[in-house]
């Protein structure tokens, strides 16, 4: 992450995105190596299933998407549509979430689970933030620290 961008992610106060959660609970997980060579890229937030997932930052749901690796995941680019954040391995949407709409900061976008390739022992938010200048491809960018975002020096 560029100095420029931690500035600016700094500057949008994003929000922690699991309800309750402050920052002293998370771990950075960003560099952990997951199966055997691919490194996470990303924040585990561990919460009790079904706890609220709410917007870090204002923006637009770019896709609601369901994949093996990620299981019920939503992307929302911020309003400057430079940085694409990823929620995953979520129970459930929220009732009425689609892509293309706008949400703000601290809207509900779904429940914390463990769909995907999670352990069903250790319900989690998988988020990402990536940087990216092709909203078209919205599954690349860029990938951010978001722990350096809240704890980062």
């Amino acid at each position: 992450m560029t100095g420029a961008d931690l500035i600016t992610l700094r500057a949008h106060n994003l929000l922690i995105p699991v309800q309750g959660v402050t920052a002293d609970k998370l771990i950075d997980s960003f560099d952990d190596v997951r199966g055997g060579t691919r490194r996470h890229e990303a924040l585990d937030i561990m919460s009790p299933r079904g706890t609220q997932v709410l917007s870090a930052d204002a923006g637009q749901v770019l896709k609601l998407h369901n994949s093996v690796a990620g299981g019920l995941s939503i992307y929302v680019v911020d309003t400057s549509q430079r940085y694409i954040m990823l929620y995953a391995h979520l129970d459930r949407y929220r009732p009425g979430l689609a892509a293309g709409m706008p949400v703000k900061k601290g809207e509900l976008l779904g429940y914390v689970g463990f769909t995907g390739n999670a352990n069903p022992a250790a319900p989690h938010l998988h988020f990402a933030i990536a940087r990216s200048d092709n909203l078209k491809d919205w599954w690349k960018g860029t990938p951010m620290n978001p722990f350096l975002v809240w704890r980062g020096k």
